[in-house]
């Protein structure tokens, strides 16, 4: 099912307008305008085989970044629920930080209506440029006291007002 995602976003990042009239049939008219800005500046967007720590890679002229794509119908998803997430999101923040660049975290929650995607990332402060500047911008994922990571979506940036900030 997360695949079905992956696929989602992968086509809103590339500015596909089928996908973009579907997602945006319940969104309000702010929302709309914002997700179709992605046509201007679409990215060229890859999708890794199998379970590789990073779902999809967003390339662009001005920004690239790796994207862990999340799905729940919970409002909450916490990255150590079962070792292996655990460490997939330690792996993918290292990795991140050795190659610096712009972690992003893609949360798409179900059978939510308007905008039901939201976008985190990991605090960062070795990076720089546009990666910097979005960096300071996003919603940051949470740190929990027994030391694993948190998405909370009601937290999370919404997507379209991050398209609208890319564009």
């Amino acid at each position: 099912m997360s695949r079905n995602y992956e696929r989602e976003l992968k086509r809103i990042l590339q500015g596909d307008i089928d996908i973009l009239k579907n997602v945006t049939k319940t969104c309000s008219k702010e929302e709309k305008e914002a997700y179709f800005k992605i046509k201007e500046k679409p990215f060229v967007v890859i999708r890794s085989a199998g379970s590789l720590g990073v779902d999809l890679v967003a390339l662009r002229g001005d920004i690239s970044f790796p994207i862990e794509v999340k799905s729940s119908k919970y409002k909450r998803i916490r990255l150590a629920n079962n070792p292996q997430l655990k460490e997939q999101a330690r792996k993918f923040e290292k990795e991140c930080r050795n190659a610096n660049l712009l972690p992003i975290y893609a949360f798409r929650l179900k059978s939510v209506r308007g905008d039901s995607w939201r976008i985190f990332t990991l605090e960062n402060n070795d990076l720089k440029g546009n990666a910097k500047r979005i960096n300071h911008r996003l919603a940051k994922v949470h740190d929990s006291k027994a030391g694993y990571k948190i998405l909370k979506w009601e937290d999370g940036w919404p997507l379209h007002k991050f398209i609208d900030y890319l564009s």
